[in-house]
């Protein structure tokens, strides 16, 4: 279990820094002088996708948790 976990939170750190434009917002982006539309654009992408993640995550964790913690009051 602790190697899921370690996986579940290295997998999560290299996914913040990936790059989350589509070809469309990159091209028009680019085309621009100053790079930090293009900086918070990315930013902006990567923070709404990450919410979703970070939330099924949590409900995840509190039902196995929820499980987890009536399997020790039993024994």
């Amino acid at each position: 279990m602790k190697r899921f976990v370690l996986f579940l939170l290295v997998f999560f750190l290299l996914f913040i820094t990936s790059n989350a434009q589509c070809a469309m917002c990159r091209a028009v982006l680019e085309s621009e002088e100053g790079q930090t539309t293009a900086e918070g654009v990315n930013d902006g992408i990567m923070y709404l996708m990450a919410i979703p993640y970070v939330l099924v995550g949590s409900v995840g964790f509190i039902i196995y948790w929820t499980f987890f913690r009536k399997k020790i009051v039993k024994k």
